[in-house]
């Protein structure tokens, strides 16, 4: 099979993140506004690569106070910076379904190598005749490399915000039929 361009269905393809707060508790986010495109060679799925794009002021975390802040500056500046971008650049199989994939990650102009823990979850018919495909993708990075830096000093001792983010991508993603493929089967 040749290789395939697949378009990133943004009503269900989840962007989070989580953090520590205050040291012991966990503050979860969300961003709403998801765009970008695969191509998968599934002969050879190590030539495959991808790019999802974020907007970043579509974070949420259901307190606008904490949101405003994650929005400004202190965080990701969206004002400057409006998108974060995930670059797929290296897909290296670990057995089955599942694959190690090194994305260059974009945030604030700083673009670092994160590797995500990727696993295949198959491919269904869409509502379009085309296929709807599924993939996770988990990392675990510290926000300090993109200039994340902005915290606060407890009186108990630690931080405000913890370093460490944990990133859990949800991917759903809808074939691209090419034009001749869709000629053909018209006539």
């Amino acid at each position: 099979m040749a290789r395939t361009t697949w378009s990133i269905d943004p009503a269900h393809t989840d962007v989070s993140f989580s953090a520590k707060h205050m040291m012991i508790t966990t503050v979860r986010g969300k961003f709403g506004d998801v765009e970008g495109s695969l191509t998968i060679d599934e002969d050879d799925p190590t030539r495959s690569r991808g790019e999802i794009r974020v907007r970043a002021a579509s974070l949420g975390t259901g307190f606008g106070k904490r949101d405003d802040h994650l929005r400004s500056a202190d965080f990701f500046d969206v004002d400057s910076h409006p998108w974060i971008v995930v670059n797929a650049t290296d897909v290296e199989p670990v057995g089955g379904d599942r694959f190690k994939v090194t994305a260059d990650v974009t945030i604030r102009g700083e673009a670092r190598p994160v590797v995500f823990d990727v696993e295949f979850l198959g491919t269904t018919q869409n509502f379009k005749g085309t296929r709807h495909a599924g993939f996770t993708a988990r990392a675990t990075v510290n926000r300090k490399e993109w200039g994340l830096n902005w915290n606060m000093a407890l009186e108990t001792g630690g931080w405000l915000v913890g370093d460490q983010i944990r990133l859990d991508i949800e991917v759903a993603a809808d074939e691209i039929a090419a034009p001749a493929a869709a000629e053909t089967a018209a006539a």
